[in-house]
């Protein structure tokens, strides 16, 4: 079995890191090249960093920003919001992050994964799928638009169509369960992963160590994400990592130099 990944998330909005609920009511949590740094040599697998305004305000990535945080770390990246084409992919890479994630952009226009595979290759590719339970918990509804509008997708189907037009990973988020630290959704989590070969990072409600251990166990991710936890140290990295291993879980205990 392959290591399991510990990401934290930054979402970042004016230029800032902020974390809310639910999408909603952000709090200031700090500048993200000095916390993507701080988690560098805190013992994380890899970062996620959301510019969460771009696409509702029609901008790009924040690249300058991009930029920085790529002189801080030493482990790999991904970036998302704002992209929309396969020239939007390349300058996020040559930023200097190793991934691109797209939501949006991919259920408007789905060849752009195809697109973006082929050009830079699936391991580049991540697909973020934001899910939201439909009326009578028959299953979940994509989100788009930084989660302001449910669309009629069916996740477990997008997922699989992702898969299939060359998405190298997927970021599935439960909006339902985002920032309010009840653990994560393991039912929709192991949808998705029963019906995808591709890794599936699992977003949206850690609130504790056993959260985690939850989402790989029972929700049979590849990789969990989080941000306020690891924002306000309620939840230390390398202190997760170590319950993990204490409960078999393989993970990469060294620290990137």
């Amino acid at each position: 079995m392959l290591p399991k990944r510990i990401i934290p998330c930054l979402d970042v909005k004016d230029g800032r890191v902020v974390k809310g609920v639910n999408f909603v009511n952000f709090k200031d949590a700090g500048d993200p090249a000095q916390i993507a740094a701080e988690y560098s040599r805190a013992g994380a697998d890899e970062l996620v960093f959301l510019d969460i305004t771009a696409t509702v305000e029609v901008r790009k990535t924040m690249l300058d920003m991009v930029k920085k945080v790529a002189k801080q770390v030493t482990i790999p990246f991904a970036v998302g919001g704002g992209i929309r084409t396969a020239d939007d992919f390349k300058e996020i890479l040559d930023s200097g992050a190793d991934k691109v994630s797209i939501n949006s952009a991919a259920i408007k226009r789905p060849e752009l994964i195809l697109e973006a595979a082929n050009l830079f290759g699936r391991d580049c590719v991540v697909v973020a799928i934001d899910a939201k339970k439909r009326e009578g918990g028959d299953g979940w509804n994509v989100c788009i638009n930084g989660g302001s509008v449910v669309t009629d997708i069916d996740v477990v189907t997008w997922a699989q169509k992702c898969e299939k037009l060359g998405a190298g990973e997927i970021l599935l988020t439960s909006l339902d369960c985002d920032g309010t630290k009840a653990g994560y959704d393991n039912q929709l989590n192991r949808a998705v992963t029963a019906a995808v070969k591709i890794p599936v990072i699992a977003s949206g409600g850690a609130g504790k160590k056993e959260d985690f251990y939850d989402a790989i166990v029972h929700g049979g991710v590849d990789a969990v994400l989080a941000a306020s936890l690891f924002h306000f140290k309620e939840v230390e990295i390398m202190e997760l990592k170590k319950y993990l291993n204490e409960k078999n879980i393989p993970v990469r205990m060294e620290i990137a130099k």
